[in-house]
């Protein structure tokens, strides 16, 4: 599980908005924890949920529902932050909904090295949000089964439910995820399926 030996941890959320605004947790330093072994590899996993979807058209089902203005917006935005904390990712696993898929081509139209990672767009991740409990483990799976040894940075896109209660479970702490907000979750291992 991603808890173990893991980071406090860090919370982003798009700035001037105080309905997005939620409170972060310091992020401490990975030379903080000496105890590491040197020759584990840092493994980080981004959970970020889609940003702001237009009700614009109610006549689309709710996997059809695109971006707002708004949400395009945040979604540059938060791509800014993530590549200025220096977390790209190298493979990006998405929920297949309109809303993910447009967050994150507004993601990557801000920043090249979003364009950089290797996408899967997982039709599982949609669906799996809705049902209680079972996120985490999915994510692991598919986290497994996608995943090599050399990736280090692992971006998830997906969908609340499921996406605060596997960001908690991973964690081992209480996070809320509004629109566009992510959590980044850090430990260290020789593969991702020694610490998922």
């Amino acid at each position: 599980m991603l808890s173990l030996q893991c980071l406090p941890p860090f919370f982003i959320s798009v700035p001037n908005r105080s309905t997005n605004s939620c409170s972060t947790a310091p992020l401490r330093a990975v030379s903080d924890f000496a105890a590491s072994p040197s020759t584990s590899i840092s493994r980080r996993l981004i959970l970020l949920r889609h940003a702001h979807s237009s009700w614009d058209d109610l006549s689309l089902r709710d996997h059809d529902r695109p971006l707002s203005k708004t949400g395009e917006a945040d979604a540059a935005k938060v791509a800014q932050i993530l590549s200025s904390l220096g977390w790209l990712p190298q493979l990006i696993l998405s929920s297949d909904a309109t809303r993910t898929r447009e967050t994150l081509k507004s993601m990557q139209a801000q920043v090249d090295g979003f364009m950089e990672a290797n996408v899967h767009f997982i039709p599982s991740f949609y669906s799996i949000a809705a049902m209680d409990g079972q996120t985490a483990e999915h994510l692991q799976n598919i986290i497994s089964k996608y995943s090599t040894p050399d990736i280090s940075t692992i971006m998830c896109m997906g969908h609340n439910k499921g996406w605060e209660e596997a960001a908690s479970m991973l964690s081992g702490a209480s996070i809320k995820l509004k629109t566009c907000n992510a959590a980044l979750l850090q430990a260290f291992g020789n593969s991702w399926e020694e610490v998922c």
